[in-house]
């Protein structure tokens, strides 16, 4: 199988884009691999803190490993990592990625936590390589720029949180971000943000993110691609957009969870079942369909 860095340049030198869904559960697990199963697609499912913290990396990382020999691409992610402590427990687990989360710090303290979890993993893909003899690459993502924190439905946006042209990552900062952590992929801010705000989702910049598409990425198969967060609430058509422009990867989170409990709620209301099988069934569908939607719309198919 190939490995996650040769998938993201395969999607990206092709002009497609690459799914990543959250998951807090086997159930979710289950319902993101039955999508890309169901398309022949590979998929990347990642896990932030709280969510690993619920199911553990240790245990995804084992079915992960099952659903690979069944010949399912897919990959496991330690989305937005806050601290050098848990950045080297996901690689330790296993992750074939790792989104380090300094977008809240100053400048210079994210490159540092940037650089520090880019030499573990270097590190420990040497030590494996050499004493377990297995060359097992994990590629370190960065963030610049507000983007947000929250996976939930909010009504509006925190005060002072406003999605302006000046909050958004400039090409500048994004080079040098680059140049002096050593990152393999980068998240910025072009007017996206986690979660889907009811009073008006903000829209993305296509022309900010062709901007930075062509400051990291300057020549065909070369550079550090782009991944787009907060990609809940987007229209289908601001995806094929941002994809257009330059984004290689694109993560969802809050829209899986809405069809999660929305269609849980709807099997247990009124309901006296009580075998989970049969209520949690309806769920997992109704998530399968739109992975393997959105896988589609990514690829171009």
């Amino acid at each position: 199988m190939q490995t996650l860095r040769e998938t993201i340049w395969e999607f990206k030198n092709s002009g497609r884009g690459l799914g990543h869904f959250n998951i807090s559960d086997s159930n979710q697990l289950h319902a993101v691999v039955g999508g890309a199963r169901e398309v022949g697609l590979p998929v990347v499912v990642g896990l932030s803190e709280g969510e690993r913290d619920f199911f553990p990396l240790a245990e995804v990382r084992l079915l992960i490993n099952l659903y690979q020999s069944q010949g399912v691409r897919v990959y496991l992610n330690a989305d937005h990592t806050y601290s050098i402590e848990r950045v080297r427990e996901a690689i330790d687990a296993g992750v074939d990625s790792v989104v380090v989360d300094g977008a809240k710090l100053s400048f210079e303290d994210n490159v540092a936590l940037l650089k520090a979890s880019v030499e573990y993993a270097r590190e420990k893909r040497a030590s494996s390589s050499t004493v377990l003899g297995v060359n097992r690459e994990v590629l370190v993502e960065g963030e610049i720029g507000y983007i947000g924190s929250s996976s939930n439905v909010i009504d509006k946006l925190p005060e002072g949180a406003a999605i302006t042209e000046a909050m958004m990552t400039k090409p500048e900062e994004l080079q040098k971000l680059i140049a002096e952590s050593g990152i393999d992929l980068a998240a910025p801010a072009v007017g996206n943000i986690h979660g889907i705000v009811t009073s008006g989702q903000p829209k993305l910049s296509i022309t900010r993110i062709a901007e930075l598409a062509k400051a990291t990425c300057p020549e065909p198969g070369r550079g550090v691609p782009l991944v787009l967060h907060g990609g809940s609430g987007s229209s289908d058509e601001e995806f094929v957009e941002a994809i257009k422009a330059g984004i290689a990867m694109i993560h969802i989170n809050t829209d899986l969870r809405v069809t999660y409990k929305d269609e849980l709620t709807h099997a247990l209301a009124g309901a006296k079942e009580v075998a989970p099988y049969k209520f949690i069934t309806p769920a997992v569908n109704a998530m399968q369909s739109y992975v393997a939607q959105k896988l589609r719309l990514f690829a171009g198919q």
